[in-house]
């Protein structure tokens, strides 16, 4: 348990997430009675125009809430007893450069005290390459970005490499979108055959919801049909540029449902300068050859058949419940049905993994040759089994190394596919990253823009969040939906008045 007592709360979060970077897996309290149990107790304190940062490491407490070797990074057993103090001087008067001094500061203190630098540095927020690719389109060059990325942030030379690389891909991928008038669609499919172990994502299983989904299909298609009409989707000419049909596991439908969905969407938007059409087909213990020939009749352009993982054992613990040959078998059959753009999800960090795990999978997955990649780094939300249920998984390790990341981008290399967008998460194994590698022209846009925030994304379904892009401004207003499928259904006028709050603040932007 870490204790967090700061006497101005503005830069708690930008506190907590860098000692999350250093100590994952732990805990916060902060009150002075909690701070007596706590591993760590960081302080913080204004002092004039001085804000002074401390780190303590009682001798003793009752921080029991880790098995010793579940998360790499624990509190060093040299520094027990001891308290180390820093202060800088930052420019209160600016939040951005005060936080960043903060931030280097704190980063200075945990290195000195570990002895670890991070492979991102003081990043921690999601989206290092909007860094590099603001700097971009801004006009400056890359030899200014990797000077800043060093100096401001501390990030290593081989995560700036990779951040610009991104970074120059996703300019050329986004040249020409219309900010303004354009928008992409998501469509939310909240079904799963099962949970996985490590999942948080809005999902519940499919086989309790069968008797149930023409209901939500009437919600969903209500909010679809209410978008077309705000927006003019149906009109030549202004529907969405990309569509993203997510979850969840889209293909945890039926057939007949999925034909259903897609007919819908089909008829209530304008597909005619739709550049991009993804659905996650993610599970293989979801996809039959029925659904694919659905897929494939209603022009999907882009399939995901994601193993996470080619060794059977992980996929058992995990609760994947499907094989191995089983996804061998599925990305075949995409491939004899004509599907010439498949992606495949990968985890790094998995329980129990280790470097030789990787590099099994790995090797499968050289053999199917899929046109893009995208490797993630498994990250502990709160809401996943694996941390719900800690006490049941204390004895399972969760590593994730560098030589794991290196292993996985030297496949891609090897595959002819390169970075084209990147992420992180909070709580992720090994402080990297989620990159995803494709083969040139197999790159899919949709990703850019919700990692980007380059073009207003509108959501339906349960669990949806709709991204409002006010160019002008600079800035992105969100319209969230319900999580829970019962009270979407039971609600879905609500989620359209808080779109259509959204909208008008929009038009009153521009007006």
């Amino acid at each position: 348990m870490i204790a967090l007592i700061l006497e101005d709360n503005a830069f708690e979060q930008d506190i907590r997430e860098l000692l999350m970077a250093y100590f994952p897996g732990h805990g916060f309290v902060h009150t002075e009675e909690e701070a007596a149990g706590a591993s760590l107790v960081c302080r913080g304190e204004r002092e004039g125009s001085a804000f002074i940062l401390s780190l303590s490491f009682p001798e003793q407490s009752g921080d029991t809430d880790l098995h010793p070797e579940a998360y790499p990074g624990e509190f060093p057993a040299e520094a027990a007893g001891k308290t180390w103090t820093r202060s800088c001087q930052p420019d209160f008067a600016v939040r951005k450069s005060a936080k960043n001094e903060i931030k280097r500061t704190l980063y200075r203190l945990c290195r000195e005290i570990t002895g670890r630098e991070l492979p991102w540095g003081t990043l921690t927020g999601i989206r290092p390459t909007k860094i590099a690719l603001t700097a971009l389109l801004d006009g400056r060059d890359s030899r200014e970005i990797r000077e800043e990325m060093r100096e401001d942030y501390y990030t290593s030379g081989e995560k700036i490499a990779l951040c610009l690389a991104v970074a120059e891909r996703e300019k050329r991928m986004i040249s020409g979108l219309d900010a303004v008038h354009g928008w992409s669609l998501y469509v939310g499919i909240p079904f799963c055959p099962t949970t996985c172990l490590y999942c948080s994502f809005t999902s519940f299983p499919i086989g309790a919801w069968k008797d149930r989904l023409d209901s939500y299909f009437d919600a969903l298609f209500r909010e679809m049909h209410y978008l077309a009409e705000r927006t003019g989707g149906s009109e030549p000419g202004r529907g969405p540029e990309t569509i993203y049909i997510g979850g969840g596991t889209p293909t945890a439908l039926d057939p007949e449902h999925l034909d259903r969905l897609l007919t819908e969407i089909g008829e209530t938007f304008s597909l005619d300068r739709l550049r991009e059409f993804t659905v996650e087909a993610g599970r293989p213990d979801s996809i039959t050859e029925e659904k694919l020939r659905v897929l494939r009749a209603h022009g999907i352009s882009r399939i995901s058949i994601n193993p996470q993982t080619m060794n059977q054992a992980t996929l058992d613990l995990i609760g994947r419940r499907h094989t191995v040959e089983e996804v061998i078998g599925k990305f075949h059959m995409a491939r004899e049905l004509g599907f010439d753009n498949i992606n495949m999800d990968i985890i790094c960090g998995l329980p129990g993994e280790n470097p030789e795990d990787v590099a099994r999978t790995l090797g499968k997955i050289r053999e199917l040759a899929p046109d893009s990649l995208t490797v993630h780094s498994l990250a502990v939300k709160r809401a996943a089994r694996l941390n719900v249920q800690r006490a049941q998984w204390r004895d399972v390790r969760i590593v994730n190394t560098q030589e794991m990341i290196e292993m996985t981008a030297e496949a891609a290399r090897e595959m002819g596919l390169s970075p084209y967008y990147l992420y992180r998460q909070k709580n992720m194994a090994g402080n990297f990253e989620n990159t995803g590698y494709a083969a040139p022209g197999k790159e899919c846009l949709y990703n850019v823009l919700i990692m980007e925030e380059k073009q207003t994304i509108l959501a339906c379904g349960a669990g949806t969040t709709s991204k409002f892009l006010v160019p002008e401004e600079n800035r992105i207003e969100r319209a969230e939906n319900c999580k829970d499928v019962a009270t979407y259904i039971a609600n879905v006028q609500e989620m359209m008045e808080r779109k259509e709050r959204r909208f008008r603040e929009l038009r009153d932007c521009r007006a």
